[in-house]
């Protein structure tokens, strides 16, 4: 017999967390401190309290936790748009991380209107605990004590507009310098995207690349170079998606015929590239190679498939809910801080060519 929604939850409430402790062998106060996501405690602790908590069908009352401590037991995520991919990727991964901490997620698009980014950053102490920006910081008097923000930037973050970091290539110092706000930040660590690129394309031969989507002197960069020759470098206007990349690719082409691999500042573009250099019947990778950043599942399953940076959304979202949580439970220093967090090369045969068997 199906149960009834009332059911349930009636069936919920009556469920403890003296309970929950006894499932998961530990003491109360353990499962306080998971529920509240305070730092410091033992992995294994965290996954049988989940564990207790799915199990039993546990839900934290929410109300009496934020009389207690002061706090709603909700997170802001801010982001300009959920149509790219990538931000969308990264936004879940967000939400499933808050989860694991006990927290409810709010997701609030902003279209990149000052506005509404200042709006959400106002509710911090009343709807939001606290608040997880993705992408340039904003002005925060308080982003590091009872409210705090958590910047998540990185190369795919920024990739979506024209003219916002959508290389990926910049350094520490340089974002510190355009966005002086001192709040804790998680970062891509593009520097080693950019040198397992740099030997991926070495070590395949390819010698001659053009960038969709960046500067000369920021693929210098990305590829340790300062040859005499300009690097030729495509400008995608205002949005960074397929429909640019494909006329990109093929502006590219017409004007430097001798170009033999294609670095595109995100996934979208790449894709866009390869299906209008197949329309045109140039060879991938034979002619020409293609490489994107941000891992989108699309890329797998493209033809052919993508040789890509992955970026980590569900490291990304580790790291800034750690942080969140440190300075929510009043554990973190008052200096802000920043974790530089690992990428992975993804070779597929945009770059590698196909498998013969």
């Amino acid at each position: 017999m199906l149960t009834s929604p009332a059911v349930t939850y009636a069936v919920r409430m009556r469920v403890t967390m003296r309970e929950v402790a006894d499932r998961a062998g530990v003491s109360l106060k353990t499962v306080s401190r998971v529920v509240n996501g305070e730092p410091h405690i033992r992995p294994e602790k965290v996954r049988r309290v989940h564990a207790a908590i799915d199990e039993l069908g546990w839900v934290p009352n929410r109300a009496a936790r934020a009389l207690r401590t002061g706090q709603v037991g909700v997170v802001g995520i801010a982001v300009t748009e959920l149509r790219r991919p990538y931000l969308a990727g990264l936004v879940e991964a967000l939400v499933t991380e808050a989860d694991r901490w006990g927290m409810l997620a709010a997701v609030e698009p902003t279209h990149g209107d000052p506005a509404r980014l200042a709006a959400v950053l106002a509710a911090r102490g009343r709807t939001f605990d606290g608040v997880v920006l993705i992408g340039p910081a904003a002005p925060v008097a308080d982003g590091l004590g009872e409210r705090p923000v958590v910047v998540v930037r990185g190369g795919a973050a920024g990739a979506d507009r024209a003219g916002v970091d959508r290389a990926g290539v910049d350094r520490a110092a340089d974002r510190a310098e355009m966005d002086p706000v001192e709040v804790d930040r998680v970062e891509e660590d593009v520097a080693e995207a950019a040198a397992l690129m740099a030997r991926h394309l070495a070590v395949m031969g390819r010698s001659r690349p053009a960038l969709l989507g960046a500067h000369q002197d920021e693929l210098r960069a990305r590829l340790g170079g300062s040859g005499p020759v300009p690097v030729p470098c495509a400008e995608l206007g205002e949005v960074a998606d397929r429909r640019a990349g494909a006329r990109a690719a093929v502006q590219v082409l017409e004007r430097h015929p001798d170009v033999d691999v294609l670095l595109c500042v995100n996934d979208e573009v790449a894709l866009g590239a390869l299906a209008a250099l197949v329309k045109h019947g140039v060879d991938v990778p034979g002619r020409v190679a293609v490489a994107g950043y941000g891992n989108l599942e699309d890329g797998r399953f493209s033809t052919p498939s993508l040789t890509t940076i992955d970026p980590g959304p569900a490291r990304l979202a580790r790291s800034a809910l750690e942080l969140l949580a440190d300075r929510l439970a009043g554990t973190a220093p008052w200096q802000p801080r920043a974790v530089v967090s690992p990428v992975e090369l993804i070779r597929r045969e945009s770059t590698l060519g196909r498998d013969p068997r």
